[in-house]
């Protein structure tokens, strides 16, 4: 019997680099955030979308000071601007939303398009314009459409670049590593029903939010799908044993992952637990997971 992969998904962010600002395409450029991390790599891009003098910034990383000085920077040396027309954000998590406010401070009144979250937006109710699932966003020789993609977040969404086929996937697919899906507001079922769906799109290039360009956009997606049904067939093996907390089944399924992302790994392992206990295929009891 051949022996099982321990993962699918075999590169990592974990010490990797990139430049503050770059220009990718005639159409895209990306500034760097400047908030690295064991969950955001080099940290989050945030790109310049547009090839007028007055292009979209979509996410706005974490609100680091050098972030706001460089994005300035960044549009004057590969825009020859120093405007912005609209903000676009993928997601309400901290590190996408969390410069809002200083690019308004900066470039004016600018508005912000994204589906709202409830309870976890931080940029003011009447700052925000709506968009849903399939909302286009026009921009000066770009035209952006909304791909609803929840699973990571519910308010998530990818943008798709008409001019380009290519798609910013904010947090669903990343440039190296897998993403986390949170055990309490994310939703592993709805994250593999967004991959499925964005990889139905003709696509030649993914601009994720966290490391580089991808440029096999379809094999990396496939290869996301494949490694979220590899945990879940790992999950049920490491039961078969006999029940197991989340600790326990993470220290069994996670050999080759250091321990200082364990706990990132444990709401992952609870994210699939939830699934497959939705799937009837678990159950749970005092925190002990058995095989249903």
């Amino acid at each position: 019997m051949d022996k099982q992969p321990v993962r699918i998904v075999t590169d990592s962010m974990i010490g990797m680099k990139l430049p503050d600002y770059a220009r990718y395409s005639p159409r895209v450029a990306t500034v760097l955030g400047h908030n690295p991390g064991p969950f955001t790599g080099p940290g989050t891009n945030t790109y310049i979308v547009g090839n007028g003098k007055r292009p979209l910034l979509l996410d706005t990383g974490q609100g680091v000071p050098i972030w706001i000085e460089l994005l300035a920077r960044g549009l004057k040396e590969l825009s020859g601007t120093g405007e912005i027309d609209r903000i676009v954000v993928t997601h309400a998590h901290p590190d996408h939303d969390g410069g809002v406010a200083d690019a308004r401070a900066r470039f004016g009144d600018l508005a912000v398009l994204k589906m709202p979250w409830q309870g976890h937006d931080k940029t003011p109710a009447d700052s925000i314009t709506e968009i849903t699932d399939g909302a286009i966003v026009e921009g000066e020789g770009v035209t952006l459409r909304a791909i609803h993609s929840p699973g990571h977040a519910p308010d998530h969404l990818c943008y798709y670049l008409v001019e380009e086929r290519a798609l910013f996937t904010g947090d669903v697919v990343l440039g190296a590593g897998t993403t986390v899906i949170p055990d309490d507001t994310g939703d592993l079922g709805q994250y593999m029903n967004s991959l499925r769906r964005l990889l139905e799109l003709d696509l030649a290039a993914i601009y994720p939010a966290h490391g580089p360009v991808i440029r096999n956009p379809k094999e990396k997606i496939r290869e996301y799908i494949a490694h979220r049904e590899l945990r879940d067939r790992q999950i049920l093996a490491a039961l078969a044993d006999g029940p197991l907390g989340v600790t326990a089944i993470v220290k069994k399924i996670y050999t080759d992952v250091p321990e200082y992302l364990h706990p990132a790994a444990a709401r992952s392992v609870r994210s699939h637990l939830k699934k497959l206990g939705r799937e009837s295929r678990v159950k749970e009891n005092e925190q002990v997971w058995s095989l249903n």
